[in-house]
């Protein structure tokens, strides 16, 4: 019986092959223990002199790390593994011997297993990370699906900025100068005149050059966008659909998160409702645990967001931004112009902004003079204010940087582990 490692607990004291590589190893004496994967998940594999062939037995001790073969055992219960099982060996057939792999069980500087990005993804840590990052799409995917959202795709050229231009890949587009998308928002709010409830998941770029633990410069976000909904309505979607992953990757990863070491009684507690505070009221905080230089206006940085996280165990909105540091679609608060009806939704733990999200200005007129204010002129735009010509409506949406929940939810330090090939500042390669 041909099955795979995830598979195996079906095949209890069955015998069964699997195609794996060799990814460690051991030996004592009569007794070779191999740490097999393959792709699904780990298992050991114990081969013991007196129950093979002596041909097998060599070739399991002289196997080199990530070789691959067909290996056929008997699947057995063993509680001190992390997996729960192990294989008792009966046979191998080599398929490739590897030579000179050169991630090897010894530390590594992180440099070198970035150049190496293509073989560290086969590593035990890094495949629990990848797995919990799928695992976080496959539950976006049910809650928003469950939801009656439609998934649209919004396109990744595009003619316009949704938040300016300054952070923009520009590129041409025949005679014409286009970018690589930054967000999908705009093409959501008109997918949302037209579906009601949408969602799109794709990847964004930003030109930033930025250095920090929370920055890519290709990233994948998802973006609901909902007609009808007003800011307040959108802040209990998002932290339903943010308790719903948790709740998600608790379930479903446990052996992923045991492998990283993760605290998961920190993620038990993110459940809805979760606080919010104004950002006047977080201007305030940030004075009394010491941020004397912060003044009302400037935007928040990592080091405000992950003191203001401090006062909380779940994760956190901050409402209400100044405008002047905010995109120029957004509804001002009614009867205070200078803000907006916006929120960041900070991690806990120091991770940072995970959404971002507002109520859309629906206002023609207001909407026309945030485009004089901002410079928006010529054709790129025009789609955009026709939204609001033709049934506006009240609605709200938001995005959630997958990359940063991938980091949370996981526990790792730095976003570069949390997808498969980073793009760094100064890295484009592998």
């Amino acid at each position: 019986m041909k099955t795979t490692i995830v598979q195996t607990p079906v095949y209890k004291d069955q015998t069964v092959t699997i195609g794996a590589w060799l990814s460690n190893k051991r030996s004592s004496g009569k007794i070779a223990f191999l740490q097999l994967r393959d792709g699904t998940g780990f298992i050991q594999g114990v081969v013991v002199k007196n129950d093979v062939s002596e041909e097998t037995f060599q070739l399991a001790k002289n196997m080199t790390q990530e070789s691959s073969m067909y290996i056929t055992g008997k699947i057995v219960e063993d509680t001190r593994s992390p997996f729960g099982f192990e294989m008792q060996v009966s046979d191998i057939e080599l398929i490739h011997q590897a030579s000179d792999y050169p991630i090897t069980p010894k530390e590594h500087g992180t440099e070198f297993l970035m150049d190496h990005r293509h073989l560290w993804l086969r590593s035990k840590k890094q495949h629990a990370v990848m797995k919990i990052r799928n695992e976080i799409i496959r539950s976006t995917y049910q809650f928003f699906n469950d939801n009656g959202y439609v998934k649209i795709d919004p396109p990744i050229l595009t003619g316009s900025s949704a938040e300016g231009t300054t952070e923009l890949f520009h590129t041409k587009y025949f005679d014409e100068e286009a970018y690589l998308s930054q967000s999908g928002q705009l093409y959501m709010e008109a997918a949302a005149m037209a579906f009601g409830k949408v969602f799109s998941f794709g990847p964004t770029f930003r030109a930033e050059k930025s250095k920090t633990r929370r920055h890519l410069i290709e990233f994948w976000m998802i973006e609901p966008e909902i007609a009808f909904v007003n800011h307040e309505e959108s802040l209990e979607i998002q932290e339903q659909y943010v308790s719903f992953v948790v709740q998600s990757v608790l379930d479903n990863c446990k052996l992923e998160l045991d492998v990283l070491e993760r605290d998961t009684t920190k993620l038990e507690k993110i459940k809805a409702p979760f606080p919010r505070i104004s950002y006047d009221e977080a201007v305030d905080l940030l004075k009394e645990k010491g941020f004397d230089d912060i003044e009302w206006g400037e935007d928040f940085g990592a080091p405000h967001e992950t003191a203001i996280a401090e006062s909380f165990d779940k994760p956190v909105f901050i409402t209400n931004y100044p405008a002047e540091i905010k995109a120029f679609y957004m509804k001002p608060v009614p009867g205070r112009p200078e803000v907006v009806l916006c929120a960041d939704m900070i991690a806990p733990e120091g991770y940072g902004e995970i959404i971002g999200g507002s109520q859309r200005i629906d206002d023609l007129e207001l909407m026309e003079e945030r485009y004089e204010q901002h410079g928006l002129t010529g054709p790129a735009y025009k789609w955009y204010l026709e939204l609001r010509k033709f049934g506006s409506v009240p609605h709200s949406g938001f995005g959630l940087g997958l990359e940063r929940t991938v980091a949370w939810l996981s526990g790792v330090d730095h976003v570069r582990e949390t997808i498969p090939f980073p793009r760094l500042l100064n890295r484009l390669y592998p």
